[in-house]
This record gives structure tokens, sequence and C-alpha cells, in this order.
């Protein structure tokens, strides 16, 4: 086990967005070293929904005592309502679908401004010996960068005067809400800019454009691309992202943002879409475009950023999965193993 994971033993962990995607890959990350490594590690989960945590994490509340679940809204949300030392936070909660940021943006410009500043007022009250902050690559905006990789301090230009920008302009300013706490308060809040996260763990309804792709495969249906597909896409197998959490939480410096994306899985979206037909489907389906004429899809504006991953490489972590990989791990995480073509295995010809 590597030293950065160790790091967290017989500590507290307070997750938030427990019951969505990251935060139950780190959940169970940190679930699995307590039962293989004796971690003694507790976690305790701020939740919306208390019965739908409990439904994601059966008997482990009373049997194990390994969660503490609080059923608060975090845009409510209140140092008092925690009773137990809590030694490391790490903040996953955020709306990701694009339909609800067109429908609902001052809602969710709410839950990620408003409850990034409630958890770093937390930290700040427990002492927390470090933080992290999930942000996204959609804080970089459009740059004109041409062939350059992007590094975490180039940022672009991002409209005001649209209801999608609520989720990357709400980002950036919680980024800034945790730099301005780690500057006045010495807060030691670390920020992790997530490329688009896949492979083993992706939850079966996922909407977005990989796991619709994996379920065109998994069905034989031809891929519907609703776009030209010209946005640049960066990606970051599912397991590969957990690593570079811990890693950022127990080394990453404070007040400073890391891109967590694997370099090599980075093209753009109807060139992944032609890989998956050919390489995963072998051929047997087809790339469609369908383009609507309006906007109600919510989709994000078109981007040609390649994020890069030095800054983050640097503290010691290496991604492991490429862009092949992570579709046979996701496919075979929504449970297709009865789909209707053969998942040829990568290393024959």
């Amino acid at each position: 086990m590597s030293n950065d994971k160790n790091g967290i033993f017989n500590s507290t962990v307070l997750i938030t967005g427990a019951t969505g995607f990251i935060g139950g890959l780190l959940t169970n990350e940190l679930i699995s070293m307590n039962t293989l490594h004796n971690a003694g590690i507790k976690l305790v989960f701020p939740v919306r929904n208390l019965q739908k945590a409990r439904d994601k994490y059966p008997s482990r509340e009373d049997r194990n005592k390994c969660i503490t679940f609080i059923e608060e809204s975090l845009e409510e949300i209140h140092p008092n309502r925690f009773d137990m030392p809590i030694d490391y936070i790490i903040h996953c909660a955020s709306v990701t679908k694009s339909s609800i940021m067109i429908s609902n943006p001052v809602e969710v410009l709410d839950g990620i401004v408003i409850g990034t500043k409630n958890i770093l007022d937390l930290a700040r009250h427990k002492r927390v010996k470090s933080m992290v902050y999930l942000s996204s690559m959609e804080v970089y905006g459009v740059i004109e960068n041409g062939e350059c990789l992007v590094t975490e301090d180039m940022l672009g230009d991002l409209g005001i005067f649209s209801a999608r920008s609520c989720y990357p302009l709400g980002k950036r300013i919680a980024e800034h809400y945790c730099y301005i706490y780690h500057k006045e308060h010495e807060l030691p809040v670390k920020i992790a800019r997530l490329a688009q996260i896949f492979g083993y763990g992706i939850d079966p309804n996922d909407s977005r454009v990989f796991a619709q792709f994996a379920r065109s495969v998994c069905r034989n249906e031809d891929i519907i691309l609703h776009t030209e597909g010209l946005s640049e896409g960066n990606y970051c197998e599912s397991q590969d992202a957990v690593n570079a959490l811990l890693k950022i939480l127990i080394d990453g410096q404070d007040g400073e943002a890391y891109n967590v994306v694997n370099e090599e899985n980075t093209m753009r979206i109807r060139d992944m879409a032609k890989l998956v037909a050919d390489k995963i489907a072998l051929g047997k389906i087809n790339v469609i475009y369908d383009i609507p004429k309006d906007i109600s899809y919510g989709y994000a504006a078109d981007t040609n950023i390649r994020l890069s991953s030095e800054k983050l490489r640097k503290l010691g972590w290496k991604p492991t999965k490429n862009l092949e990989d992570m579709y046979r791990d996701l496919i075979i995480g929504l449970g297709q193993q009865d789909a209707k073509f053969h998942i040829k295995d990568h290393n024959s010809n």
C-alpha cells in the first residue's frame, strides 16, 4: 500500500457527495482499507437523503460503526452539527447533469458556492489536517492555446450570459473561496480539477457521453452524436482518479490546484466514438450524427484544451489505464456480461 494512503490510518474522514460516483469510489476505497489493512478509518457523511445513503451503504452505520450519517443540506450545514473530530475532508458534492444546469442554474450555483463556503467553515472549525475540493476542468473556459498542454495557471474566458455557465463559474468561485480561506485562515485546502472520470463504478443510469457510448456497444446499436463531436475530451480512469485524490490530500501543496487527467487519454469526442465503434464493438456499430436545432440538451461549448498532469505526476502519481481499458471496465461494471458482442482481449492481435 502506498504511503499516501497510510497517511490517513486511524483518522476520521468527512466526504460530501458520498452517494455519488466519485464520493462512492472514495468511500469504497477507504472501507476496503479498513477491511484489508485494519486502517481504523472512520467516515462521516453529510447527506440530503438519509434513506438513499443507508441503502447505498447497508449495515455500515450500525454494525461496523464505520460510517456516521448527518442528514443536512450543504447550503444549511453548520459546524455545531458535528460533535466528532474530523481530520480530513474531501468535498465531492455537486450537480453534474447539464440539463439541471440549464433548468435550475440558480440552485446549481448556490449549491456549489454556498455549500463549499460552509464546508470550508467546517474545515476551519475542526482544524482539519487537510481538505481537497473537487473542481472541474470546465473552469478553464475557452483557451486559445494551439497545441500547448494546459497547466493549472492558464484560465480562459467564461461567458457570463449563459445559464450553463452556472457550473464552471460556480466552480471558479468555489476555488477562489478555497484559496482565500488558505491565505486568510491558513486552511490546508487543495483543489483537484477533474477531467472526465469513468471506468469501473459508473452508475448504470449515467447519462454522460462515455456511458451512452458504452450502452450503444452493449445493445449493438449505432452511436448517435448530437453535436459535431469537436470538443477535446480529457479522461482519467476511476481508480486512477481515486489514487490521485488521496495523493493530493496527503502530499499536495496547500492552496494549489492539480489537474487530474491521464494525458494519453485525450481526444475529440468524435474520435472517441470511432474508437469505441471500431475497437470495442469491433466494427459492428457505426457513428451517426443527429444534431438538434435547439440547446435543450445543455451541452457545454466546444473546447480544445489538452490538460497537463505534470504537476500531479511530480507528487508521485502515475495513471495506469488507457481508454480501451476504461471502456472494458465500464462495460463489465454495467453488468453487461450477456451483451451481443465479444470484448476482445487488448493483448490479442
